[in-house]
């Protein structure tokens, strides 16, 4: 089965954003500022996709 992995930026750190939430509902990453982090993830994801990047 081959990966077709996604030439959009947006979605590329949509898929990011994801999985780093994902990751910190079970596991404390001892960051401070990880919410920031995935703030701005999720505000350069958007604009990207509403670009259609």
């Amino acid at each position: 089965m081959k990966w077709n992995r996604t030439s959009s930026w947006g979605m590329l750190l949509l898929a990011i954003w994801l999985i780093l939430n994902g990751i910190t509902a079970f596991v404390e990453i001892p960051f401070a500022q990880m919410g920031a982090i995935l703030a701005a993830l999720a505000i350069a994801s958007g604009v990207l996709i509403l670009l259609g990047r």
